[in-house]
C-alpha cells in the first residue's frame, strides 16, 4: 500500500471518529440523572431508557481516553460527560446482594439508577474498573485508582480462588471451563492498570499478566489449526457444540491484546504466536469468501452453530480485525498483513457506516444488508467503533511518520 493510500485511510478514519464522537455527545448523555442512554435508534432517538453497566463503564473509559491522549478531544464537554458518567456509576453501579458476601455491579439499571438485573459473571466489574482507572487519570482522583485496584483484587479472587461469590449454583453436570473471555478481559485490565504507573503497581500484576497469556494460549487446539472459544480447565477440547465453537472476532481481539503484551515484554516468540494463531488463523476460518466480511461464529467441524446470529456480520469483529492486522503489520512490516487490513477496511467502510444519520450499523445479514438499524442497544454502545478508529488513527500516525 502506498503512502498516499495510507494517508487516505487515516483521513477517513479521522473524519469517522469525529462523527461518531459527535453522535454520542449529541444523543447519549442524560442531563437529568447522569450516565448515558445507549438504546439509540438510527435517527438518534432514545427508544429505551434502561442503562447497561457494561456500556456505562465503556463510555466513561472511551471519553477519558480520547480526552487524555488526543488534543482535538481535550474539550470540557467530553470531560464533563465522562465525570457525570463516572458519578452515576459510583452512585448506582455497585449493589449489595443480601447481607453477606461482596458487592456486585449491576448489569442493567433504570434511568434513575435502580438495579434491574445482575449477571453471574465478572464483566460489569471489569468495565467498572476500566472506567474508574481511566477517569482517575484525567481527574487526578487517587481514590478512583484505589477503588479500581480494590475491585480488581476481588475479580482475581473470583477467577482464581473461589467463584461462589458470583452467585452461580454448582450443578453436577456443569463442568468448570476456561472461557477465553475471562483471561482476555483480565489481561486487558492488567494493561489498563499498569500503563504509565509506578514500578510497584507493575510488579503487583506481573504474574497475573503471565497467567492470562498462558490461559489464552490454551485455546490453540487441533494441532494449531483452530482457536476454540471454550476449553477444559486443563486445556483440552470439550465435547459437543460448546467445545467446537469458534468466535473469529474474539480471537482477533485476543490477538492484539497479545501483541501489546509481547511488545511490552520484548517477547518475539509470543508475537509470532499471536500473529500466526490469533490474527491470521481466525481470518482464514472466519472470512466469508462469497459475500465478504467475518462470520460471527463458526464450528470447527463444519456443523451449523446453534447461535442464531452465527452467519451474520457484526460491527465489533470487524473493528477488532482492523486493529489486529494494522498492529501486526506495524510490528513486522509483512505486506500480506497490510493487504488483509485493506480487505477488512474496504468491507467495513462500505457496509457499516450510516452516511445519512451518522454512526455505524451493528448488525448485517450474511449478504451484508442492514438487519437491525439502531445505533445503540444493550450491547452496542460508544466503545468498539470509537476504540477501533482511535487506535487505527494512532497506529497510522506512527507508520506515516516513519515512512515520511
Amino acid at each position: 500500500m502506498s503512502v498516499a493510500k495510507l494517508e487516505e485511510c487515516r483521513a477517513r478514519i479521522r473524519r469517522e471518529l469525529d462523527n461518531v464522537v459527535d453522535f454520542w455527545l449529541k444523543y447519549s448523555n442524560d442531563p437529568l440523572h447522569g450516565g448515558f442512554f445507549t438504546c439509540i435508534g438510527r435517527d438518534g432517538k432514545v427508544y429505551d431508557e434502561l442503562k447497561y453497566v457494561w456500556l456505562q463503564g465503556r463510555q466513561v473509559w472511551m471519553y477519558c481516553r480520547l480526552y487524555r491522549t488526543m488534543d482535538r478531544f481535550h474539550k470540557p464537554e467530553i470531560l464533563e460527560a465522562a465525570k457525570a458518567g463516572g458519578a452515576f456509576l459510583r452512585k448506582f453501579g455497585r449493589i449489595n446482594i443480601g447481607n453477606s458476601g461482596p458487592w456486585k455491579c449491576a448489569f442493567c439499571l433504570t434511568r434513575d439508577g435502580k438495579a434491574v438485573k445482575i449477571q453471574r459473571t465478572i464483566f460489569s466489574e471489569c468495565f467498572y474498573i476500566m472506567a474508574m482507572d481511566e477517569l482517575s487519570r484525567v481527574t487526578g482522583d487517587k481514590d478512583m485508582q484505589l477503588e479500581a485496584e480494590q475491585v480488581m483484587e476481588q475479580l482475581i479472587y473470583w477467577v482464581r480462588e473461589d467463584s461462589s461469590g458470583l452467585g452461580r449454583p454448582q450443578l453436577p453436570g456443569d463442568v468448570p471451563t476456561n472461557s477465553m473471555a475471562i483471561p482476555m478481559m483480565l489481561l486487558c485490565l492488567v494493561q489498563q492498570l499498569t500503563e504509565g504507573r509506578e514500578h510497584e503497581v507493575i510488579q503487583m500484576y506481573r504474574e497475573l499478566g503471565t497467567w492470562c497469556v498462558q490461559q489464552i494460549l490454551q485455546h490453540i487446539q487441533r494441532d494449531g489449526k483452530a482457536i476454540l472459544e471454550t476449553v477444559s480447565l486443563d486445556g483440552t477440547e470439550l465435547p459437543g457444540c460448546q467445545g467446537r465453537l469458534q468466535n473469529p472476532g474474539h480471537a482477533l481481539e485476543a490477538g492484539w491484546f497479545l501483541l501489546q503484551f509481547s511488545a511490552a515484554q520484548g517477547d518475539e516468540e509470543l508475537q509470532k504466536i499471536a500473529i500466526d494463531k490469533f490474527v491470521e488463523l481466525p481470518y482464514q476460518y472466519g472470512w466469508d469468501n462469497k459475500y465478504g466480511g467475518l462470520f460471527y461464529f463458526t464450528d470447527v467441524d463444519g456443523y451449523c452453530p446453534t447461535q442464531l446470529e452465527s452467519r451474520m456480520k457484526l460491527w465489533w469483529p470487524h473493528c477488532e480485525a482492523l486493529i489486529a492486522f494494522l498492529m501486526a503489520y506495524t510490528q513486522t512490516k509483512r505486506p500480506e498483513l497490510l493487504e488483509k487490513f485493506c480487505q477488512v477496511y474496504d468491507y467495513t467502510f462500505s457496509h457499516f457506516p450510516d452516511w445519512e444519520s451518522g454512526e455505524w450499523f451493528g448488525y448485517l445479514t450474511q449478504e451484508g444488508k442492514v438487519a437491525l438499524d439502531f445505533k445503540g442497544g444493550p450491547f452496542k454502545g460508544f466503545f468498539h467503533v470509537p476504540r477501533c478508529l482511535y487506535m487505527c488513527e494512532r497506529i497510522l500516525d506512527g507508520l506515516l511518520v516513519k515512512q515520511n
